[in-house]
């Protein structure tokens, strides 16, 4: 058994779905990993994790559409705006998503249905950097 960590960057431009599947593949593929779990962490409170379809990107603007629904930027709202209107929306956001996710490595491949990508779902609206921890198990 083995044990291996890698941290990606990414950087974000507001509010969006940002896939990164291709890059937790080919670190799995440049490890020779073959089975075991990988947990993907992110050390943020205004951002999160989530798997979601990758073919239509309508998915992606209706999901932004629908949180923005669910915590609106309205200052009214919210005793916590030390970042501005985006602070506690996205701490709401962030709190109904998620900053872990384990998937399954078999046979070398990381196992993701036919349409599903890994994100990094913004919810800020300025720039940002961002990190997100791999953390690999298994042979």
């Amino acid at each position: 058994m083995k044990q291996e960590f890698y941290d990606l960057e990414i950087k974000t431009n507001g509010q969006k779905l940002y896939e990164f599947t291709d890059k937790t593949i080919n670190w799995i593929k440049k490890n020779d990993f073959k089975n075991g779990i990988v947990n993907l962490s992110i050390q943020h409170t205004s951002a999160s994790l989530i798997v979601q379809e990758n073919a239509d990107p309508n998915v992606q603007t209706d999901l932004i559409n629908y949180f923005n629904n669910l915590a609106p930027m309205n200052d009214k709202l919210y005793i916590h705006n030390t970042e501005g209107e985006d602070d506690m929306p996205a701490h709401i956001k962030s709190s109904l998503t998620n900053n872990q996710i384990s998937l399954s490595i078999k046979d070398g491949e990381l196992l993701l249905g036919t349409w599903q990508g890994i994100y990094l779902f913004e919810h800020r609206i300025n720039r940002q950097n961002r990190k997100v921890i791999h953390h690999f198990f298994g042979n």
